[in-house]
């Protein structure tokens, strides 16, 4: 179902959406967030935030949009009642009246199809007749950022999508919802004005710096691995080796040569290997102390742990290209 679904409306989505859809991933959604605010004259940033959309799309509202594209009315009754099945937790069922169930492999779609017609079609027609300014807009799942021109349009943009939101029951976190100077010249009037630089926002796991190249100064945005985030994995990480510490250190180097080389393939962007370098430190620091609490007679030496990392832990190597070849292509 998930197959033919994803035929169907793969020819109506927009081109700012990037979640859950075949041939795109995160990484083009923030190169395509970096190139536009290069590219456009973007002045403030509007990162918003969906309070627990998964858990409150309306099913009501849901069939009337698929019922735009499917007329096979068994099709639409086998989709009700996946929504409306219930959850199953701790041997308890409990009943949906809204929300999608997590988990489900047709969730991400059937939230990709609400967002499109709650969001992105009336954001091009809002752009499009209203915006008087550049306005780019980039959205992954229920996660957005939008640019803009004036700090004016992007009051009056954000005023229109809360009535938006309400219209169909969702509803913005505002706590997470904030307008906030940014871009190219950010830095520059901020200065002028007595304050300190700009204020940074996160994005698909990565934290957006305004910053300048080291060589021939210019403008650029500095991405780095959330840094809360990081401190979260490396937590569970010597969790683990701590329960691993008496297995064979073959095996626990196999197994953190696997959790390093996935921590890498994802973030390591350019600008974030330095970062990247201390997650890696830190790693290693992990695994020795895990090592050398295995016995209290012999303790692992530095030289002798140098040789396991040289053998199991991956170095720090961009994984993925600068922005503009990856979105060039």
């Amino acid at each position: 179902m998930t197959t033919v679904l994803n035929a169907v409306y793969e020819a109506d989505f927009l081109g700012f959406s990037y979640g859950f859809r075949e041939g795109r991933s995160q990484h083009q959604a923030l190169d395509a967030l970096w190139i536009g605010i290069h590219q456009k004259r973007v002045n403030w940033v509007l990162d918003a935030d969906i309070r627990s959309f998964f858990d409150t799309i309306d099913h009501e509202w849901m069939m009337r949009f698929l019922e735009h594209r499917i007329a096979d009315r068994r099709l639409l009754r086998l989709i009700r009642k996946w929504l409306t099945a219930g959850v199953v937790d701790k041997g308890s069922k409990f009943v949906l009246r809204v929300g999608t169930p997590q988990g489900a492999v047709i969730s991400p779609l059937l939230a990709n199809i609400h967002l499109h017609y709650v969001f992105d079609l009336w954001t091009h027609q809002w752009r499009s007749r209203s915006a008087e300014g550049d306005v780019i807009v980039v959205r992954y799942a229920d996660d957005s950022v939008m640019g803009f021109e004036t700090k004016s349009e992007a009051l009056r943009f954000l005023e229109a999508l809360r009535k938006r939101m309400a219209k169909f029951g969702l509803s913005l976190n505002e706590e997470k919802t904030r307008i906030l100077e940014f871009g190219r010249y950010a830095a520059e009037r901020r200065a002028r004005r007595g304050q300190r630089r700009p204020e940074t926002f996160d994005f698909l796991g990565f934290t957006h710096i305004c910053a300048v190249t080291r060589t021939n100064p210019h403008f650029t945005i500095r991405r780095l691995t959330i840094a809360s985030r990081m401190r979260a994995t490396l937590k569970a990480i010597r969790h683990d080796l701590m329960k691993r510490r008496h297995a064979p250190i073959s095996k626990t180097g196999a197994w953190l040569a696997r959790v390093v080389q996935g921590y890498l393939n994802y973030h390591a962007v350019p600008g974030n290997l330095k970062r990247l370098g201390m997650y890696r430190a830190e790693v290693c620091r992990a695994w020795l102390h895990s090592l050398r609490r295995r016995s209290q007679r012999t303790r692992m030496t530095w030289d002798r742990f140098q040789r396991y990392v040289g053998r199991y832990i991956p170095k720090v190597r961009a994984c993925h290209p600068h922005p503009n070849p990856r979105y060039a292509s």
